[in-house]
C-alpha cells in the first residue's frame, strides 16, 4: 500500500470550551524555518502545500521564561524526531540492501 503525503486539519467546538484545531502533517511539510521580526519576536513556521503552523513568544509579546522552556521542548522533541527518522530509513536501506 502506497501512503501519499497529506495534511489533516480537524476542529472541534463544544459548547462552554475554548474551540480546538489541530493540524497534523503526514509527510507534506514542504519548508520548516525559524526567523526573529524586526520587532525582535522569535517564530517557528512549519509550512505545507495546503497548511502553515506558526509558534511564536505569548501573546506575540517579549519571550517569557514559559516561552524558553516550549522552545526547548520543541528543539528536545525535533532532536528526537530526526533520530528517530534516521533510525528508522537505515533500518529501511538496510533491509532492501540485504533483499537485494
Amino acid at each position: 500500500m502506497a501512503h501519499g503525503p497529506y495534511t489533516h486539519v480537524s476542529m472541534s467546538i463544544d459548547p462552554g470550551q475554548r474551540p480546538r484545531i489541530g493540524i497534523s502533517f503526514y509527510a507534506s511539510i514542504t519548508q520548516a524555518r525559524a526567523r526573529v521580526l524586526e520587532s525582535g519576536r522569535p517564530y517557528l513556521v512549519l509550512e505545507s502545500d495546503e497548511a502553515d503552523v506558526t509558534v511564536s513568544a505569548t501573546g506575540a509579546g517579549p519571550v517569557t521564561t514559559d516561552d524558553l522552556d516550549i522552545a526547548r521542548q520543541i528543539f528536545n522533541a525535533a532532536a528526537r524526531y530526526l533520530a528517530d527518522c534516521e533510525r528508522i530509513h537505515a533500518e529501511h536501506t538496510q533491509a532492501t540492501d540485504s533483499a537485494a
